[in-house]
């Protein structure tokens, strides 16, 4: 039996899944901001950290329950840090995934650049309610390198280019067990988890 329940700033169906996955061991039900209609709201912020707060306490407000939001996107070191914060809607604010990855693509490639090497950046935060005034902050890193095809069918967003080479395959390869023990996001929710434990937040 759950007995409380978090609402994710999130519509997208893969980030949800993971959220979902990686809240298993807990007595928590992880619910999408979309069942409470929550607009988007714009991401105004100069970082991954202040991006995710700005979005945590925009769907407190809506939904008034406790909510944990998170921005994370890819950073290619020769677009020297692109997309960075920007990397959902890289190709335009209506841009789905497969065109940003393409974006992305040519981009490098312009670049003249194989295996440029990158890394996913996540930060989350947790916020109690809307009147929150410290919110839970948490970061995590997953360092790897671009490929030129796109290979698996896990994930999404960059995960079909992005190389881990610990484990000799693209993140949208991986099972999605391993993906959440090592991938930017699973650090940053572990890391969170930890501190929502230690403030009594979970049991």
């Amino acid at each position: 039996m759950r007995d409380r329940e978090i609402v994710v700033a999130s519509g997208n169906p893969g980030k949800l899944r993971e959220f979902a996955e990686l809240f298993s061991g807990y007595q928590v039900g992880i619910l999408s901001q979309s069942a409470f209609s929550v607009p988007e709201v714009e991401e105004t912020g100069s970082s991954f950290v202040e991006n995710a707060i700005i979005k945590a306490k925009h769907a407190a407000v809506a939904t008034r329950r406790a909510v944990i939001a998170d921005d994370s996107g890819i950073e290619v070191d020769v677009l020297n840090g692109e997309p960075g914060i920007y990397s959902a809607r890289y190709a335009g604010e209506t841009a789905s995934d497969g065109d940003n990855l393409q974006l992305l693509l040519k981009n490098i490639a312009a670049a003249g650049a194989q295996k440029p090497t990158a890394r996913f950046q996540c930060a989350m935060a947790y916020v109690r309610g809307n009147d929150d005034p410290h919110p839970m902050v948490a970061q995590g890193t997953w360092q790897g390198y671009i490929i030129d095809e796109p290979r698996g069918e896990n994930g999404f967003g960059y995960d079909p280019v992005f190389y881990v080479p610990t484990h000799d395959c693209t993140s949208a390869e991986l099972p999605p067990e391993i993906k959440n023990a090592i991938s930017h996001r699973g650090q940053a929710l572990r890391t969170l988890l930890k501190m929502m434990k230690e403030a009594n937040v979970l049991s």
